[in-house]
């Protein structure tokens, strides 16, 4: 089956009432994935915001509260829930094969959007979402949010993560070096021509703020467009004001890329 092409949808409850959810089934590399749809229930000419989640497994899965969020403020979001998750086929790589998940949900989305589609990350979503940007060229604008950039400083930096990270990748920086090289995209980060927004709350112990720069520094070395956005008083997670108030901000930044 051609991929990005939609299996099966079904409606999903949502918890707003201007938001509708879709739980859909769409093919990556002969596996069928799943991933949640959140539209405006309000007809319109909506860009696309592919929101790609953080976390493993069942740790960190999509929330219909966090699409429907930015779905509010008017886009089409679609979440993939990643190979291997909530009884999609194949098996979650951090980042590996999985990449091509988030590459090929874009064509899902598009089908629902107009043309401009946007990266939304959070979390382990920040390496997916500079894999999709270097791997297509139709990217309207990237932001990672307390994203991950490089999978041996996670290594270094998550004692919790090594045995996951052990097992998947074959064994530790030290021994499987290529395999982690492998899923670094600062190695081929100049090849998007997308403008990036990082955001990082610089007390932020899940994922530190030396991810983001590095992925600072990879942008400047190449001369790409990005903007930062660090916060001195923040963890991995927002104060509830706080994320509302960014939620607004990114959005709004989105729709600048645009005009530009």
């Amino acid at each position: 089956m051609e991929n990005g092409m939609i299996d099966k949808k079904k409606p999903y409850p949502s918890p707003n009432p201007h938001v509708r959810l879709t739980e859909i089934v769409y093919w990556s590399e002969g596996l069928r994935v799943k991933g949640m749809l959140a539209e405006p229930k309000e007809p319109g000419n909506y860009s696309g915001i592919l929101y790609l989640r953080g976390g493993i497994q069942s740790i960190g899965m999509v929330r219909p509260a966090r699409i429907a969020q930015f779905a509010a403020q008017g886009f089409v979001v679609f979440a993939p829930y990643y190979r291997g998750n909530r009884g999609g086929q194949g098996r979650d790589e951090f980042a590996g094969a999985d990449r091509w998940d988030a590459v090929h949900a874009v064509d899902v989305l598009k089908h629902y959007s107009n043309e401009n589609v946007h990266l939304l990350a959070f979390s382990r979503g920040g390496i997916m979402a500079l894999w999709t940007a270097i791997l297509r060229q139709d990217i309207a604008s990237v932001v990672t949010w307390a994203g991950v950039t490089d999978t041996v400083l996670t290594y270094k930096e998550r004692p919790d993560m090594r045995r996951m990270m052990k097992r998947l990748y074959g064994g530790t920086p030290n021994t499987a070096l290529a395999e982690y090289e492998e899923r670094n995209p600062l190695l081929r980060i100049e090849e998007s021509a997308a403008p990036f927004l990082i955001i990082h709350g610089l007390k932020d112990e899940n994922v530190y703020p030396a991810q983001a720069f590095l992925l600072e520094e990879a942008l400047k070395l190449n001369g790409q467009t990005h903007e930062t956005w660090y916060f001195p008083d923040y963890t991995h997670f927002f104060p509830p004001a706080a994320n509302r108030q960014t939620v607004q901000a990114v959005c709004k930044w989105m729709g600048e890329q645009e005009k530009k």
